[in-house]
């Protein structure tokens, strides 16, 4: 699929198996996957760095490959029903985050032309993006400025 302000081509990347059985080798309860996914996040972790940990350290030991294989719920969802999920989506935060820092950088240059147009497309994105939240993860009255950006982050 083509990206979305460029005109170039991913490349893609590698497919998880088809079967939706943890493998044998990775026999952890269901519980205690549960457990430690809210004892991560509390730690202050994100959704998608919970499942990094999950997969590198595991849980007593034993890798997670998979959290919705092992569980039948995604991250985010047993982090909603532990009230451990956090207040914005991960992926408006990180753009938020992002283009905060785009605009300090072209506020200091101001003569970066090519930073001034990924500034551009980074709050096309966001708007995109609340567009589709508002209302469920996000205020009904979310508006994206650069210092409602800014205050959302501290």
């Amino acid at each position: 699929m083509a990206r979305m302000h460029t005109r170039r081509r991913g490349s893609s990347g590698s497919d998880r198996p088809a079967t939706d059985d943890p493998p044998e080798w990775s026999d952890v309860d269901a519980e205690a996957i549960e457990d430690r996914v809210v004892e991560l996040a509390e730690e202050g972790y994100d959704p998608s760095q919970i499942g990094l940990k999950l997969r590198d350290e595991g849980v007593q030991g034993t890798p997670v490959p998979s959290v919705k294989a092992a569980t039948d719920k995604k991250v985010t969802e047993i982090l909603d029903e532990n009230d451990a999920a956090p207040e914005m989506p991960e992926d408006l935060y990180n753009l938020l985050e992002k283009a905060v820092n785009l605009w300090e950088h072209v506020d200091e240059n101001q003569q970066d032309h090519s930073n001034k147009r990924a500034l551009q497309n980074t709050e096309s994105k966001i708007r995109r993006l609340a567009n589709y939240y508002r209302g469920d993860a996000i205020d009904e009255d979310f508006e994206y400025t650069y210092e409602n950006a800014k205050e959302l982050l501290e």
